[in-house]
């Protein structure tokens, strides 16, 4: 009988067996942990002038060997298991930062396989700009040159998205994919968010609020500051620089940080809980670029949900400004991912979500039967590239028609398109702002009045769908239909 440690072993050394997920998670954490001081102490060695060594300061591995008779399959769940007999592994890092993920998904193998996982030191160095961060930006041209000599620095050809985009063709004899990110893009995107949002990792949480307005970051702050000086759900809420202000009922940790004076991109803010099932809040500005953008690098985070919350452009003359778009469906006339996710593939509705929306809105609105659906209208929301889509009307005449488009917007179908992509459920509660095609143009005075009604409103709308999910359980959101018949195990 073949060991189950075998295939391992040509990824990974001192593999250890284990049966509980809190001994494998502080063993994985034990090995991070020793590889970080590593490169911190040398860093700093260098920084003095001292030279030494290069020393193996290498990402933890986590694997498990499942053979046919340890399918136990439950089809009640879409992740948490196996789907074929096999070995399978990856690297994993940050284990503080993701603990409470590491530890579910590795019970989760434990309880479906009951099979041992195994924890060892992979092969994968890690990047010295993923452990020292923000030291680096004060070294010079000539410790750069230096540093290639002694630590690793990160390597594009093995950091890309092959796994999620169900592209990836592993090598004959060695582990197939565990996880949908390797360790090496889990570190890229955790510092591709720092510099995004000017917040730290530690932070986000996972709900998350996409919006394409300031108006809706300065409602969602004022709700904050509401909630922490006087609510009982929330412990602290964070805003960029990590200027923390805590709920003083809740937490004993001082207010902290200054406000920066440029906000960055795209800033995000943080209404926090210890179990991270708070809500974080990020204006990701206008474009279906910055919309993959800022989804790209949260996917790694794993997400229970994003939400899109934004204007868009009505175009039914039955609509009025206003009125409330629940996408059930989209129109990816952005482009930006049909590299990575072919045009071809559908963006199905999550059922879960778009459920949870229409009761919010239903809540919130105070509208039922008749009147709720004459301002809350469901369909396909088109999004495009173009700012100024209007003045080629002519050219896209067509494909609005033939779609049977509700509204326009430049963000909406980028970030479902991406949530399917990266298995995060998704979706999208638009605002009609405007009716170009009817010569109801977003005019200053008319664009305020609508503002002024619909802001808060809409973010409340979003907050409530955010309380509905997480009381029904987040489990329930990650449906099958994000995942194919050929998945890593973990979430």
């Amino acid at each position: 009988m073949m060991d189950p440690r075998a295939p391992h072993a040509a990824v990974a050394d001192g593999l250890e067996s284990f049966t509980d997920a809190d001994a494998a998670l502080a063993r994985i954490q034990a090995i991070y942990d020793g590889s970080a001081d590593t490169i911190r102490a040398g860093f700093n060695a260098l920084a003095k002038g001292e030279t030494q060594a290069p020393q193996a300061a290498l990402y933890p591995y986590l694997g498990i060997t499942v053979t046919a008779a340890d399918l136990h399959l439950d089809a009640r769940f879409a992740y948490g298991a196996a789907v074929d007999p096999g070995a399978y592994g990856t690297t994993l890092t940050r284990p503080a930062l993701l603990a409470d993920y590491y530890r579910e998904q590795i019970a989760l193998l434990l309880q479906n396989h009951r099979v041992p996982v195994y924890i060892g030191t992979s092969r994968r160095a890690i990047p010295l700009p993923f452990v020292i961060e923000n030291s680096t930006a004060d070294v010079t041209e000539t410790q750069v040159r230096e540093m290639t000599q002694y630590f690793s620095l990160p390597d594009l050809a093995v950091i890309d998205d092959t796994i999620a985009n169900g592209t990836y063709l592993p090598s004959d004899g060695l582990p197939r994919p565990l996880s949908l990110f390797t360790a090496e893009r889990v570190d890229y995107s955790i510092a591709r968010l720092s510099h995004y949002t000017a917040t730290a990792p530690k932070h986000f949480q996972r709900f998350v609020l996409l919006t394409n307005y300031q108006r809706y970051v300065d409602e969602f702050c004022a709700y904050a500051q509401r909630e922490v000086a006087n609510g009982e759900t929330y412990d602290s809420f964070v805003e960029p620089g990590d200027v923390f202000t805590p709920n003083t009922r809740l937490t004993d940790l001082p207010a902290s940080g200054t406000p920066l004076a440029n906000l960055p991109q795209m800033p995000a803010y943080h209404l926090t809980r210890p179990d991270k099932l708070g809500i974080t809040m990020i204006n990701i500005g206008v474009g279906p670029s910055n919309a993959k953008t800022i989804t790209d690098h949260l996917a790694v985070l794993r997400p229970h949900c994003w939400l899109m919350l934004g204007h868009c452009a009505g175009l039914r003359r039955s609509q009025f400004l206003g009125d409330y778009v629940l996408a059930h469906g989209y129109v990816r006339d952005d482009q930006v991912l049909d590299n990575d996710l072919p045009p071809f593939v559908p963006v199905p509705p999550i059922a879960e979500v778009q459920v949870a929306l229409q009761q919010a809105v239903a809540k919130i609105t105070g509208l039922e039967g008749a009147d709720l659906k004459s301002r809350l209208r469901t369909g396909s929301v088109l999004t495009t590239d173009n700012r100024n889509w209007e003045l080629r009307f002519k050219e896209i005449y067509a494909r609005l028609n033939q779609s049977r488009a509700i509204a326009v917007d430049m963000e909406s179908a980028t970030i479902a398109a991406n949530g399917f992509r990266f298995r995060v459920p998704y979706g999208t509660l638009l605002c009609v702002s405007d009716k170009p095609l009817h010569g109801e143009i977003k005019l200053r005075g008319m664009a305020n009045a609508v503002y002024r009604e619909r802001i808060a409103q809409h973010l409340e709308i979003g907050i409530e769908t955010v309380d509905i999910l997480r009381a029904e359980g987040v489990r329930k959101l990650h449906s099958r239909k994000l995942r194919s018949f050929d998945e890593p195990s973990f979430r």
